[in-house]
């Protein structure tokens, strides 16, 4: 019983740290997707980032609920705290399963998608959706074309209104120590060379796997409090109704 009250009190504590950790991997899915929306078209992949987000808020009252009863047992609280454990699992486990699925599936998306949006680009200074998204990726993540840059000497010419003589990129494949570059081939020292396809699969698969082991992780500590709250339970005495 001092053993369950102690690690139960130490718990809590971990649950509020892990309520950031959880909450920060979440955030960044969904900012991911709000970013790189476009290449992922069919999918949902901002939800096990909302999922990771309502669980870390769930954490903190949990955590409260731990630390309370390692203290001073109650029924209500241990019964509320059982409840909580409940929900965290549920939603955890459905946000670990999200982020492995759609680790494979946006992956074999993503490589059609960005290709696309290469050959249909149509200007740094473009209106399209698809060719900000192109700018956008380059920017972000310091990358330039699919495979490398090359891959914009295949790109239609005549989309981009230029000369057919001319061999250019987008700007947003110009590094940003240089303000005159105008994606030029000619100066390749100031522009990004890595291709763009390699460096997001990379990225989704950080975040997801960061994701997937935290709510794993969790979900394991969660056990260890259900358990010990359980003991608690065992020894505390049921409510004397004779009175009534």
């Amino acid at each position: 019983k001092p053993f369950a009250r102690s690690l139960l009190w130490l718990l809590g504590f971990i649950f509020w740290g892990s309520a950031a950790a959880l909450a920060s991997g979440g955030v960044v899915v969904i900012l991911m997707y709000k970013n790189y929306g476009y290449l992922f078209p069919e999918s949902f992949l901002s939800l096990p980032g909302w999922l990771a987000v309502a669980a870390a808020l769930i954490l903190l009252p949990t955590g409260v609920l731990a630390i309370l009863i390692s203290v001073k047992s109650s029924r209500y609280q241990q019964g509320a705290l059982m409840y909580l454990i409940l929900v965290l699992l549920c939603l955890e486990t459905s946000s670990a399963i999200l982020a492995r699925f759609y680790t494979v599936q946006c992956a074999s998306e993503m490589q059609s998608t960005i290709s696309y949006l290469v050959y249909q680009y149509n200007g740094t200074h473009s209106q399209s959706p698809g060719s900000r998204v192109v700018d956008l990726v380059q920017r972000k993540l310091q990358c330039c074309g699919i495979q490398n840059y090359t891959d914009w000497l295949k790109a239609t010419a005549a989309s981009w209104n230029l000369h057919a003589k001319e061999s250019r990129v987008p700007e947003s494949c110009c590094k940003e120590e240089y303000s005159h570059c105008t994606g030029d081939l000619g100066h390749l020292e100031q522009l990004f060379q890595e291709g763009c396809l390699k460096k997001l699969e990379d990225w989704l698969h950080f975040v997801m796997l960061y994701v997937f082991w935290c709510c794993t992780m969790i979900g394991v500590l969660e056990l260890l409090a259900g358990i010990s709250n359980g003991i608690l339970v065992k020894y505390q005495p049921l409510l004397d109704f004779s009175f009534l």
